[in-house]
């Protein structure tokens, strides 16, 4: 039998209802659970038991009078949830997974995490992320090294990285992560899980901007989609939010026959793909076939000029952030992170404006290349994890970007792209799948992550705790 920590949040729900599990004893088991594992993995920020378990009781309480709470009729009431620590909870001061923040308090609850409070979650804490979310790392200079659960030698990703690390290695069912060009779906593709990076605005977030999406990080794409009726209720703080749909999110069953899938597996720019990871993409794309959709090979739309042209933007944008600190703070930032933002700094307009072009540039392209498919399956990223201690696969602040060639077009384009585990390499070490769909088309996105959950391989079993000495 599975023990408390190990179950969906689904079944939780469902024990719940029966009365047969009560929201202590399963928060009680993932706090043990937790503490076995953290000594390794590092993944949480702020983390708070004696909380947890005061909210737990509280459900447990509601519970019994069948009363759970609800945000928008959607209830998460007593299930364990972690939160990146970028989303401000209240109470907490917001690091941005840097020694450079001044750690004031939060006055109160970011959109996402308002509606888990709303929605009953048991919020046990916030997870890591590197300096300012700039990163697809575990590497920070506020947080201590976070690692990934399969392979403690190896990366977790980012900028969600605790949050992958949390949601592998079992520290309750749900979490949140943010991403602006990859940052769920990779720390998804390197820890196993499943995840979805919204259409930009369809999960209200504060502060909003070009590209910031927060998604759901999960074992499974039912959890997602539970969590997804909760966190996409409005809030009226992100000015570039969509207006709200109450779809059905566990509505996920699909008929595969004659859809037009796009497959790529050559993302045009960025490093070259791993052979392992294009043989297991590639035998996915032939399952989606053998189910009666029509796949088609695609021809890469990015280019290396394209790639250069975001990151330069970027890099600008945060030159201007760091110049606004001073020098004391500044000091104390990941060396890697203040190297690469301050090569943005002391631009030309016209040299800033090419670059916001090209971010433009990556939009048009890839709505363009998308419009002729329903949905478009490519590997999440070129490589799998790497060295732990390692801020990006190259380890080197040229090259920082050479690895989201798949993951940041969707972005750009506002479209939702989820990922989920596709298979394992030699090693071990999962491969994500990423499926991308038209803008506003989430829950087919969704739908098909569950297919394919559907028909994957057996998975392997999750990664255990380390057996105490």
């Amino acid at each position: 039998m599975p023990q408390p920590h190990e179950l969906s949040a689904v079944e939780m729900l469902q024990a719940y209802r029966e009365k047969s599990l009560s929201p202590v004893e399963v928060t009680r088991s993932v706090l043990e659970h937790i503490a076995r594992w953290e000594p390794q993995l590092k993944a949480t920020y702020a983390l708070d038991p004696e909380g947890a378990l005061a909210m737990a009781r509280a459900s447990e309480a509601r519970w019994m009078k069948g009363e759970p709470l609800a945000a928008g009729g959607h209830t998460l009431d007593g299930v364990p949830a972690t939160i990146k620590e970028n989303i401000a909870t209240r109470g907490v001061p917001v690091p941005l997974g840097t020694a450079a923040t001044e750690l004031t308090p939060a006055a109160a609850d970011a959109p996402p995490a308002a509606r888990m409070r709303e929605a009953g979650a048991v919020l046990l804490g916030k997870t890591t992320m590197p300096d300012f979310g700039m990163l697809s790392s575990g590497l920070s200079s506020f947080h201590e090294l976070t690692r990934n659960p399969w392979d403690l030698s190896k990366n977790p990703g980012g900028s969600s990285a605790g949050a992958g690390a949390a949601a592998a290695a079992g520290y309750g069912p749900l979490h949140i992560g943010t991403d602006i060009g990859g940052s769920v779906r990779l720390p998804a593709a390197w820890c196993g899980i499943a995840t979805l990076k919204p259409s930009l605005g369809r999960i209200p977030i504060d502060p909003p901007f070009m590209g910031r999406c927060a998604g759901p990080m999960t074992r499974t794409v039912a959890d997602s989609a539970l969590m997804m009726g909760v966190l996409s209720q409005p809030d009226a703080r992100d000015h570039m939010s969509l207006p709200y749909q109450d779809f059905d999110w566990l509505d996920l069953e699909r008929d595969l026959r004659g859809l037009r899938i796009g497959l790529l597996m050559d993302a045009g720019c960025g490093l070259p793909l791993d052979p392992e990871i294009r043989a297991a993409v590639e035998a996915a794309a032939r399952a989606f076939e053998a189910a009666g959709a029509i796949v088609t090979p695609m021809q890469p739309w990015m280019t290396p000029d394209m790639l250069e042209g975001v990151d330069r933007f970027w890099r600008t944008r945060s030159a201007i952030d760091l110049a606004a600190l001073p020098q004391a703070r500044r000091d104390k930032i990941l060396p890697f992170i203040r190297t690469w933002a301050e090569s943005g700094g002391g631009q030309s307009g016209e040299a800033v404006f090419r670059s916001y072009y090209e971010t433009m540039n990556v939009r048009a392209r890839t709505v363009a290349a998308c419009a002729p498919f329903d949905y478009v399956i490519s590997p999440v990223a070129p490589v799998v994890a790497y060295n732990a201690e390692w801020p990006s696969p190259t380890n080197e602040v040229a090259t920082t970007m050479h690895h989201i060639g798949f993951t940041l077009p969707y972005n750009m384009s506002e479209q939702p792209a989820a990922s989920v585990n596709c298979g394992y390499t030699k090693a071990g070490l999962p491969i994500g799948l990423q499926i991308a769909g038209p803008r506003f088309d989430d829950l087919g996105v969704l739908q098909m992550a569950r297919a394919w959950e559907n028909m994957r391989p057996e998975q392997h079993p999750w990664p255990q705790p380390p057996k105490a000495a």
